[in-house]
């Protein structure tokens, strides 16, 4: 589905877009920690969200020394593989360690703008895959564009862009602010409300 917050991105430096990247990781974390809990796996859960710490760490914390390659590769080790699990909530649990992949390449190769527009697929992607299994069916293009779900998860992004797009400069209170309210509220990218 073309989401014309794509074209829109260009427009971001590239704090901008790791803020952007980490705000829709941080609303995917719900639905890996799920998952984790189902299947009693309690130390990928602590994994996934110490790597995300360490990212909302990168983006707010003056000369951060953090190894990020070693971060991917415990990330690798975590993420579940599909043929695994017979139940749906692998899906949005692989989408969210994909993209927590995404933006550790992005951090580590410094390529932001493509792994900030993969990201947002990819969360759109999960909020897709959703909708076909609860109706056992694919839906068209033109049907994403007027689902509410669907919806919901762009305007969900263009307010994650707005914010961020107002900024002159980086500005730490407002990315600490933007992963706070993400974390207060919650809820993931398919309303997967999970309660630390």
């Amino acid at each position: 589905m073309r989401n014309p917050i794509h074209k829109r991105l260009e427009n971001l430096e590239s704090w901008q877009h790791f803020t952007f990247m980490a705000a829709l990781c941080e609303r995917m974390a719900p639905n890996f920690k799920l998952f984790c809990q189902m299947n009693e796996l309690e130390g990928e859960s602590k994994t996934y969200q110490n790597i995300l710490n360490l990212v909302w760490e990168y983006l707010t914390v003056k000369n951060a020394k953090i190894n990020f390659d070693n971060q991917l590769e415990k990330l690798e080790n975590i993420i579940p593989d599909v043929n695994d699990y017979d139940n749906f909530g692998v899906v949005p649990a692989l989408d969210a360690c994909q993209a927590l992949a995404e933006i550790l390449h992005a951090i580590i190769a410094g390529e932001t703008l493509e792994k900030a527009i993969e990201i947002s697929r990819i969360s759109l992607s999960t909020v897709t895959a959703l909708l076909a299994t609860e109706n056992g069916r694919d839906f068209s293009e033109a049907e994403l564009k007027e689902n509410q779900d669907i919806q919901a998860e762009l305007d969900v992004q263009w307010q994650i862009y707005r914010l961020l797009k107002d900024c002159e400069k980086r500005d730490i209170d407002l990315i600490l602010d933007l992963k706070n309210e993400i974390r207060a509220e919650g809820i993931s990218n398919i309303g997967i409300k999970f309660d630390q």
